[in-house]
Order: structure tokens, then C-alpha cells, then sequence
């Protein structure tokens, strides 16, 4: 049984239709990439999955699971962990109490997350908003984590980062995957680290799933019609 699918899915924003019919599966333990230029949907079916926006249309599984009528706060009691696009840390809150505002049982806990990302232990009395925009993304994957999530779901979780904090981050997800096994749903616009991390992929246009498939497959002619500017 798929950890995650997606089947026919569409969502609207009031009259305004977002999503129109959207597929994808997520299996235990792999990366998937969801893909696509900006605007065409991937935020949204984030929105959808972590039940901050409903489906209209199709379903919503997870573990076998219909999300259809469950609200967002039960569905990350789930294992639904997001990294939302933003980071959207909480500014007054120190990185320790940051990272216990919502931590759950399990194997990650505050010293788990330090280990992941030292920075942390070292800015454990600081507060969030006196953090660098880097250190705030360390933080807002540290606190999906404490969740100790099935699903860890990144959502643009590199953008607007020094090159060397974004290796930094992708490093982590590498060790993610290769340490834990976690299953990891991520959004990002880098092709070459997605097809370094990533199992497979989806692709969204216009809020449309376009293409499907082993990341390997993805061809220059997929990329550039899709993806290209």
C-alpha cells in the first residue's frame, strides 16, 4: 500500500479553480520530487495534502487513509510533517522552545535535531528572529522533525539561500534519506539536486499532473517544455 496518493485531485481558491486533476504516489521510504514552474499548482497541492485547503475533487489517501473530511491539525497526528514555503518559525520563541512547541514521541527529539544541525545547539536561548534566513530553514526542518513524521513534506525549503547553506540543507536530506529511510515529498527548483536525491517525480502545469515517473527517465525535452523558462 502507497504511503501517500493523489488521484484526480482538484481545489479551488473561492470560484477560482487551482488544481484540475492531479496524481501522484508516494511509497514508504522514497524522495519524491513535485515539480513544475511557478504557479502551476505545487504549493496548492501541498495546501491539500496537509488539509489547509480541501479537495473538491478526487482523493486525498494516506496510509490507506481518505483525509476527505479530516481537519489539518489531526492529519499531521498522522505523520504529516511540513517544512511550509517561508520557513514561518515563530519570531518570539526561542530555537529550543521552537522545536518543543509541537514535538511528539519518537526517535527525534531536541538532541536527534542538534545532530542533524549543530548551529542549533549552539543558538539553542536565541530567538528565532534574531536567526540567519539559513538557520531559521534549520529550524523549521528541526521542528517538522520533532513532530516525528512518516512524511516529511519540503516546500521550497532551499529558495532564497547562500549557495553554501543551500549544500548545507540538501546535505541533510541526503542524510535523511540514507539514515532514516523517512519517506520525503520535496519542492524545489534545483533539477540537479532533485535528481541526486530524488526516487521520482511529478510534474505539475498548469495544476495538471503532466508527467510521472522514475527521476532517471526524466529527458531534456520533458525539462525544457515543462520546466524551462
Amino acid at each position: 500500500m502507497s504511503l501517500l496518493k493523489l488521484s484526480h485531485v482538484s481545489a479551488f481558491y473561492g470560484p477560482s479553480q487551482a488544481l484540475f486533476d492531479v496524481h501522484l504516489t508516494l511509497e514508504e521510504g522514497q524522495v519524491l520530487a513535485l515539480m513544475g514552474r511557478n504557479g502551476m499548482g505545487k504549493t496548492t497541492t501541498v495546501k491539500v495534502i496537509c488539509r489547509m485547503l480541501r479537495n473538491r475533487g478526487g482523493k486525498v489517501l494516506f496510509d490507506g487513509q481518505d483525509l476527505a473530511n479530516v481537519p489539518a491539525y489531526r492529519a499531521a497526528r498522522k505523520g504529516l510533517g511540513l517544512v511550509p514555503e517561508g520557513r514561518r518559525c515563530f519570531p518570539n520563541l526561542s530555537v529550543y522552545e521552537n522545536l518543543i512547541a509541537a514535538a511528539r514521541p519518537g526517535p527525534w527529539d531536541f538532541q536527534a535535531v542538534t545532530g542533524l544541525f549543530p548551529r542549533l545547539a549552539e543558538r539553542r536561548d536565541q530567538m528565532a528572529n534574531s536567526l540567519s534566513g539559513g538557520e531559521q530553514q534549520m529550524l523549521a526542518i528541526g521542528r517538522a522533525l520533532m513532530t516525528n513524521p512518516r512524511l516529511l513534506i519540503l516546500d521550497e525549503a532551499t529558495e532564497g539561500l547562500a549557495p553554501v547553506i543551500r549544500q548545507e540543507i540538501w546535505a541533510s536530506i541526503r542524510r535523511l534519506k540514507q539514515e532514516t529511510g523517512m519517506a520525503i515529498l520535496v519542492i524545489d527548483k534545483s533539477l540537479r539536486e532533485l535528481r541526486a536525491i530524488a526516487d521520482n517525480a511529478v510534474i505539475l502545469d498548469k495544476g495538471r499532473s503532466v508527467w510521472s515517473g522514475a527521476i532517471p527517465d526524466l529527458s531534456p525535452q520533458v525539462t525544457d517544455r515543462y520546466l524551462g523558462v
